[in-house]
């Protein structure tokens, strides 16, 4: 007994190529149509045995095919941009290209170019409170990845979480008259009014874990200049839990961009052409499409909430 589709062909074309039997005398008892033995029969003497083989019955094409211009162009934008593929769907449909972002994850996984490392996320169920621009920033500081002129750099960064907008700035040491000095400048430069900041517990921001316990009054400590200044200013200072990063998310995935596509991807003759760098890529971020604003830029989430309210007016 014939064990694959190639053998029962054979086993009914055979006869017929031999001249040993009629092809309609066949199609009388053979369970398979007449038609089917006149097209294996042809098959077998154009191509021989290999013609029998069976054939995938997939459509080469689907009536709903992405075009080939599309797929170029979500390959393009892919490989210059680096983005996901919601943001290069948003980014298509202002250039007038509607695609869904599963089209374009399929396109990019298909061209191999996708991430080479995965990392299996944990899916949190979080309580989204509505914040205004300025009612909370957070404020870290980044190495800036080695060296300049033998010296080493450092990255402030601040970022408001209403509407991630961001400001960078950077400094040669870490040091408390920095840090004071650049909450001054994101207070100048903001379009809005800061009414408090988060950072961790280095010594520039804080002497909480350092100071209070070397002072000569722990009851009644000296506050660190950051804090003194914040008084002054009726401006709130928040400290996240020692070793916990993630209370400062927003500002730390923020770092991740810097170092992934600003960092990994210019080089510096010195510090004057890295202040240079880093002021047009802070005006890049401000401009691109964050999924945590539903496809909106920073800047355009800014110009959105800081929309002045009609005040009431006593007749």
């Amino acid at each position: 007994m014939p064990t694959t589709i190639k053998e029962e062909r054979l086993r009914w074309v055979l006869p017929i190529i031999n001249k040993e039997l009629r092809l309609k005398d066949v199609a009388k008892v053979c369970p398979h149509s007449q038609r089917s033995l006149e097209r294996w029969v042809a098959a077998y003497k154009k191509y021989g045995e290999m013609g029998l083989e069976p054939k995938s019955t997939r459509p080469r094409s689907h009536p709903n095919e992405t075009a080939i211009r599309i797929k170029e162009r979500v390959i393009e934008l892919r490989k210059k941009t680096q983005k996901c593929a919601l943001k290069l769907k948003w980014q298509l449909e202002k250039e007038g290209i509607f695609i869904h972002k599963n089209t374009i994850q399929k396109i990019i996984k298909t061209e191999g170019l996708v991430r080479k490392y995965k990392i299996r996320k944990l899916k949190y169920k979080y309580i989204k409170v509505p914040l205004s621009p300025g009612e909370l920033v957070e404020i870290d500081v980044k190495y800036v990845p080695g060296r300049l002129g033998n010296r080493r750099y450092y990255q402030f960064t601040a970022i408001d979480c209403a509407t991630r907008w961001r400001y960078l700035k950077i400094y040669d040491e870490q040091a408390n008259a920095n840090a004071i000095d650049f909450l001054k400048k994101v207070l100048k430069i903001s379009q809005f009014r800061i009414r408090a900041i988060k950072t961790d517990n280095g010594c520039i921001f804080t002497n909480r874990y350092v100071g209070y316990a070397k002072s000569s009054d722990p009851l009644n400590p000296r506050l660190h200049p950051l804090d003194m200044l914040c008084q002054e200013l009726n401006i709130l200072h928040y400290l996240i839990d020692p070793g916990k990063p993630a209370q400062n998310g927003k500002v730390e995935r923020s770092h991740r961009s810097d170092q992934e596509i600003f960092y990994d991807r210019n080089k510096f003759k010195d510090v004057v052409d890295l202040k240079r760098k880093i002021r047009i890529w802070n005006n890049y971020y401000n401009n691109l499409e964050h999924c945590g604003l539903g496809g909106k830029t920073p800047n355009e989430m800014l110009e959105l909430l800081t929309i002045q309210k009609p005040t009431n007016v006593c007749v």
